[in-house]
């Protein structure tokens, strides 16, 4: 009982850190990895109406909301409200640092994070931000002009920075939850019921889901579930009971992702870089199929692309994918487990090292 009162009050009189991003999960779940390795306390600044208030409360973190503006790269009328909600943002923002007193501000990104990122230079608070994607997005660029150090996931992501940045550039990884170095495949196939003999494909289409991938599995299942198990992280929205053996359908898997993606001898998903960021922790091969350009500003496919030149993935073009291409691709890629495991070591040296604990290492050396 001392060692529990002495460990809390050292947190408490430890320096504070806020945090910052949101919009996604995608912008906080990296966040959440280096606020628990780092060990001290910390607020997390996001919009009032955004998943990061959930997503960042439910880990016990105390959360600060401001109103918040999208960012566009085009012209919409839309862009005139947003602006002023961008700038209420700062100004919540500046009263929040001014109380809380904050040692430093670390930004994950996405819309949200630019008004903290603006406040903390008016403040005279040193501030970091970490992008996750191999090419910055727009609230990276913006920030980067502001903050201290600019924290990378991919060396490649030096070059797309401005040339007078780069210097303030540190590749580190992206961060992930401590819980995947502690995955147990065995217990995670144990959780969708698939024994240690037949072989399991997980297929994820992100937190959300994917309409299109959920599509494609719904028509491949004929074909695959007389030769392997598929588990199936449809996204709550697009969740649809189905009971047949060998398929494992969820809404969505919480603590028990990392088992079960550790169980799978193969991983189908989309290629946001925080899966994978847990693809690479994990060692995993993998099947990506992006989201195309004409549903983002085509980060997925360069992602994608970057995993298939270092030969930890295969990559199915969306546009071109159905399941008489989906299906053979999967079968045979199970079907040669030398090559599985050659993608899977070329996936773990990109997962080299902790990158949640390179970054709270250099926010410590920062505070020191």
């Amino acid at each position: 009982m001392e060692n529990s009162v002495a460990s809390a009050g050292a947190i408490r009189t430890a320096p504070l850190v806020a945090f910052t991003g949101g919009g996604t999960a995608g912008h906080v779940f990296p966040g959440l990895a280096v606020a628990e390795a780092l060990g001290c306390r910390v607020i997390w600044i996001g919009s009032s109406t955004g998943v990061e208030r959930d997503l960042v409360s439910r880990a016990g973190i105390e959360f600060r909301g401001i109103p918040a503006g999208k960012l566009r790269r085009y012209f919409s009328l839309r862009n005139l409200s947003d602006v002023m909600r961008t700038i209420a943002g700062v100004i919540a923002s500046v009263r929040i640092l001014r109380r809380e007193k904050p040692s430093l501000l670390f930004s994950k990104g996405g819309f949200v994070s630019v008004p903290p990122v603006v406040a903390a230079r008016l403040c005279g608070i040193p501030s970091f931000t970490h992008e996750s994607d191999f090419d910055p997005g727009l609230a990276t660029r913006i920030n980067v002009r502001l903050c201290e150090k600019v924290l990378v996931s991919f060396p490649e992501t030096v070059s797309y920075l401005s040339a007078q940045y780069r210097g303030k550039a540190v590749v580190t990884g992206n961060p992930v939850r401590s819980s995947l170095y502690r995955a147990d495949p065995a217990r995670g196939r144990r959780f969708v019921g698939c024994e240690p003999s037949r072989q399991m494909i997980f297929v994820i289409g992100g937190s959300l889901g994917s309409s299109f991938i959920n599509s494609l599995v719904s028509s491949s299942l004929p074909l695959l579930l007389p030769r392997l198990f598929v588990v199936h992280q449809m996204g709550p929205r697009e969740y649809v009971p189905r009971e047949e053996k060998g398929y494992f359908p969820a809404p969505f898997f919480g603590d028990e992702l990392a088992d079960i993606m550790a169980g799978a001898d193969l991983v189908v998903s989309r290629a946001g870089a925080n899966t994978l960021a847990e693809l690479a922790a994990l060692g995993k091969p993998s099947v990506l199929i992006p989201l195309p350009q004409s549903g983002s500003r085509g980060d997925q496919i360069r992602n994608a692309e970057y995993f298939r030149r270092c030969g930890a993935s295969v990559v199915l073009p969306e546009q071109e994918l159905d399941a008489t291409a989906f299906v053979p691709a999967v079968i045979g890629l199970l079907s040669d487990p030398p090559r599985l495991a050659r993608m899977g070591s070329a996936a773990s040296t990109l997962g080299a090292g902790r990158p949640a604990e390179v970054i709270a290492r250099l926010i410590r050396s920062r505070l020191a």
